[in-house]
């Protein structure tokens, strides 16, 4: 049972169904049945992409880290009593 994207040509509204057997995909908005069948784009999953995406999860963590520890500092700074 595959899910397709499906545009609707009368409302234009974008959506994916899951259609099963015989039955007639219609549109959610306006249950018209002239849609255009979208070319889905599969998701890949790569040992190299994975690890892009570690190396921009760590560079983004280490700014947050360096971002929180300067807020802290000025913090500490401006409590100072």
């Amino acid at each position: 049972m595959p899910i397709y994207e499906y545009l609707c040509k009368s409302c234009e509204t974008s959506f994916e169904l899951l259609v099963r057997g015989e039955m007639t995909p219609t549109c959610p908005s306006c249950e018209t049945v002239d849609l255009k069948k979208l070319i889905s784009s599969p998701s890949v999953h790569s040992t190299s992409r994975k690890a892009m995406s570690m190396k921009a999860a760590k560079k983004r963590d280490v700014a947050q880290g360096k971002d929180r520890m300067n807020e802290q500092r000025k913090y500490e700074l401006a409590h100072n009593d």
